[in-house]
């Protein structure tokens, strides 16, 4: 624990961002509205401020070094050549823009976590914050499972759908960092985890083969709805396919159509064939009769507008005796 001026503290740390390409890092993007406003209001009279939160991440230089001394405080000495060795664990938005403040803050910091313990208790920490990201959460959660396949077999796939490079959904799930592909993204990890849920819950293909059968089987049948549908699927701001209604609702019809399958084998031809029958015939437009559809109602409502279009009425089927 210490005290330090703003200027100071934040000229010696960083915030270690999630890089979505590479998957390094676990903070959220920085947010610069977030930011002034701490900054507006810390320079205010009676204002104050829970500690800053930092690591000293192991050192093998001499960049740092911490001293216990054997009465009094221990002293913390960082060599002054412009390193940013402080680890922002829990304050990106408190320091982002203090850089010229003197005002003296409360901090406190670890030594010697790694980055996988870092990203554990900024979890702990923001787990329910205001404004955090549930795909970044989630990507946590994914990174720190020992067996995600198993622990949480929704994410799993969706994490597999956003890495894969033979997946339509490539880098195209936004995971709550920073892209520097330039990418637009289509839709959230949050987004893709929650609709391959409702997949797993209707069909059970998880719990029937493998995880890995399972996985195959999603991304099977999105690669044939960004062929089906190409012009829609590369116009991803003027159409729902990627909206979250659209995504939940084609994981039910995903659903559906596995479990027609019967002995037939639902790899990408088989879900080509089955949705080049009826998809063309649905308004995808953003702007198109579903415009304005969201939360569970409206998902109901495109998936019972898609199962109308193909003819078909679901009959709830229970076994007496």
């Amino acid at each position: 624990m210490g005290f330090a001026p703003a200027r100071v503290l934040y000229a010696l740390s960083f915030a270690d961002v999630l890089v979505e390409e590479t998957g390094r890092g676990y903070q959220r993007r920085f947010n610069s509205k977030h930011s002034l406003d701490f900054r507006r209001y810390i320079q205010g009279a009676q204002s104050s401020t829970i500690p800053l939160t930092f690591n000293l991440r192991p050192n093998n230089s001499d960049t740092w070094k911490f001293d216990r001394l054997d009465e009094g405080p221990a002293v913390l000495s960082i060599r002054d050549d412009g390193a940013k060795v402080l680890v922002q664990v829990d304050c990106q938005h408190r320091l982002g823009h203090l850089n010229d403040v003197d005002i003296s803050l409360p901090f406190m910091t670890f030594i010697g976590l790694d980055e996988r313990e870092e990203m554990e208790i900024f979890s702990v920490i923001n787990s329910k914050a205001r404004g955090l990201s549930n795909s970044l959460l989630d990507f946590h959660e994914a990174t720190l499972a020992s067996n995600l396949g198993q622990e949480k077999p929704e994410l799993y796939i969706a994490i597999q759908l956003n890495v894969d490079p033979d997946s339509p959904w490539f880098n195209q799930l936004d995971l709550g960092g920073n892209s520097t592909s330039g990418k637009k993204r289509r839709a959230s990890l949050r987004t893709m985890q929650k609709a391959t849920k409702k997949f797993l819950a209707q069909t059970q293909l998880h719990r029937k083969g493998s995880i890995e059968s399972a996985k195959t089987t999603v991304l099977a049948f999105w690669s044939a709805v960004s062929l089906v549908l190409q012009d829609a699927w590369n116009a991803p701001r003027a159409h729902l396919l990627n909206k979250g209604v659209g995504v939940y609702a084609l994981m039910v019809i995903a659903a559906d159509l596995y479990e027609e399958a019967g002995a037939q084998v639902c790899d990408k031809r088989y879900f080509v064939n089955k949705l080049s029958e009826f998809v063309g015939d649905i308004d995808w437009r953003q702007q198109g009769p579903f415009q304005g559809l969201g939360g569970e109602a409206g998902v109901a409502k495109l998936v019972s507008a898609i199962r109308q279009v193909r003819g078909k009425t679901r009959l709830n089927v229970v076994k007496y005796g």
